[in-house]
């Protein structure tokens, strides 16, 4: 059974930093993409960042840019996000996915597998 369990939300002030990190079981991810994806309350779920199968190419929303990191370790069969400098507009849902291509990609449904999310929540 393939699992992508997140980890690493929680409440904090702004400005603040978390990192999330993505646990995969049940096969291995390390020949595909992964992301990170984000849904607010009443809004649609939206692309934060997304990272090759090697690591070598990465891709963020502009409205991260900066001040979120995305990594792996194909190893651990892994991801993480780091973010800092987090605002109250970062506030939602963050779900952790595994791409169907090696290659970077910041359109959902090319995302075959989802985990469960994980709540972060920024307050003012």
């Amino acid at each position: 059974q393939v699992q992508l369990v997140e980890s690493g939300g929680g409440l904090v002030q702004a400005g603040a930093s978390l990192r999330l990190s993505c646990a995969a079981s049940g096969r291995t991810f390390s020949s595909v993409a992964m992301g990170w994806f984000r849904q607010a309350p009443g809004k649609e779920r939206e692309f934060v960042a997304a990272i090759s199968w090697s690591g070598g190419s990465r891709a963020y929303a502009d409205s991260v840019k900066g001040r979120f990191t995305i990594s792996r370790d194909n190893a651990k069969n892994t991801v993480s996000l780091q973010m800092n400098s987090l605002n109250p507009e970062d506030t939602a849902v963050y779900y952790c996915a595994a791409g169907r291509w090696a290659t970077t990609t910041i359109e959902s449904h090319y995302y075959d597998y989802w985990g469960q999310g994980t709540q972060v929540t920024v307050s003012s």
